[in-house]
């Protein structure tokens, strides 16, 4: 069973789970909007045989405080504090959709910091047409204000994250959804063109890839986190 925990990470605490080998290589969690840590939970056995796995609650989501501001770049920014505060150095990075998003910005600001990055059927940060979020009516296990905050930068993206994603150094696999995804599958396969040695597989169950398909995507993902660098 994972641990769960707690961090400061300059007055913003940030909720994690923690589980595998104490002194195994690390991998780091970023889920998607409206999850937490929580949301790994198909996958994290299988992850931590060989792995060290924080499974992080981003701001505004779980068992993370929700202080009302919200951006991807201040997400990318907790993710590096959050680094710092538990000593980790480089890591391999898992993302799936907006903590995909995460993962990438950090991947292009700090690329000596991610060894591997895996991308789960994230979009390309182009400009796409703005649909009007609809709040569930039941009680949420993050705050709304996050949705409102990302997605109107993730509806029209900084022109710049599209043409950084040349300067990610980190090996980088990309889980695509299929044409069962509401993400496009074009831009995924241009994000994999656009990032040095990025390459795709795709499991073909739509965008809950992890949840609907654990298997596949562990191993994926592991074989590729396991693969020499060239």
């Amino acid at each position: 069973m994972p641990d769960h925990e707690r961090v400061d990470v300059g007055g913003l605490r940030l909720a994690f789970q923690v589980t595998g080998p104490p002194d195994a290589p690390p991998l780091v969690l970023v889920h998607a909007l409206g999850e937490n840590a929580t949301d790994w939970a198909p996958v994290l056995p299988a992850l931590a045989r060989g792995r060290r796995v924080y499974a992080l609650d981003l701001r505004g989501h779980g068992r993370s405080d929700w202080p009302g501001a919200y951006s991807l770049e201040l997400m990318r920014d907790d993710l590096r504090r959050f680094l710092d505060t538990l000593e980790l150095d480089a890591v391999d990075l898992v993302g799936h959709s907006l903590g995909g998003v995460v993962a990438y910005l950090f991947a292009q600001d700090r690329p000596a910091r991610v060894r591997r990055l895996v991308l789960e059927d994230v979009p390309v940060p182009r400009p796409r047409e703005p649909r009007a979020p609809s709040r569930p009516e039941s009680d949420l296990t993050f705050d709304w204000a996050v949705v409102e905050a990302v997605r109107r930068q993730i509806d029209r993206p900084d022109p710049v994250w599209l043409e950084r994603l040349g300067g990610i150094t980190a090996r980088t696999l990309l889980v695509a959804g299929g044409p069962r995804s509401h993400v496009p599958q074009d831009g995924i396969a241009e994000m994999a063109r656009r990032i040095p040695g990025g390459r795709v597989v795709t499991i073909p169950v739509g965008h809950l890839i992890h949840q609907e398909a654990p298997d596949a995507f562990t191993e994926a993902v592991t074989a590729f986190l396991l693969t020499e660098d060239e």
